[in-house]
């Protein structure tokens, strides 16, 4: 058994996880990493994906990020989220219009910035897709 240490997850819209657990995998842009209780202080930025929490007793709750930071600190650890969701309330149908949409816009984009942030987006929503699908999703 893990110690515990303390682990917040939050989006701009709400704190999706505020407690005590043994571990929790985090997608970052170099790769997932497992952060344990006296882990190394770092900070990194996340790519679109699933953070799996695992708590006391076997317990492990899966949550979908699309993006922001992780903040490993001596307290703990946080996570702030571009945008957040339960694993079992994800919508594919959903996801496929976004997607669709930022190819739209990505389409039409006239600038190399709006090119660049479009494509990003479309990045971003293909990862999705796939780490929705169990695909392993590209670093």
């Amino acid at each position: 058994m893990a110690a515990p240490f303390r682990f917040e997850l939050v989006s701009p819209e709400k704190l999706l996880f505020s407690g005590e657990v043994e571990e929790v995998v985090v997608p970052g842009v170099e790769g997932e990493l497992t952060v344990l209780k006296d882990h190394a202080p770092l900070m990194t930025t996340l790519r679109p994906g699933v953070v799996t929490i695992g708590e006391a007793g076997g317990k492990r709750t899966r949550l979908f990020v699309r993006g922001g930071f992780a903040d490993v600190a001596p307290t703990g650890l946080t996570i702030l989220a571009e945008s957040a969701m339960p694993a079992d309330q994800f919508d594919a149908a959903k996801l496929e219009i976004e997607l669709q949409d930022a190819n739209e816009v990505l389409a039409a984009s006239k600038s190399e910035d709006t090119r660049r942030i479009a494509a990003e987006r479309v990045d971003q929503l293909k990862s999705l897709r796939m780490t929705q699908a169990g695909a392993p999703t590209p670093h």
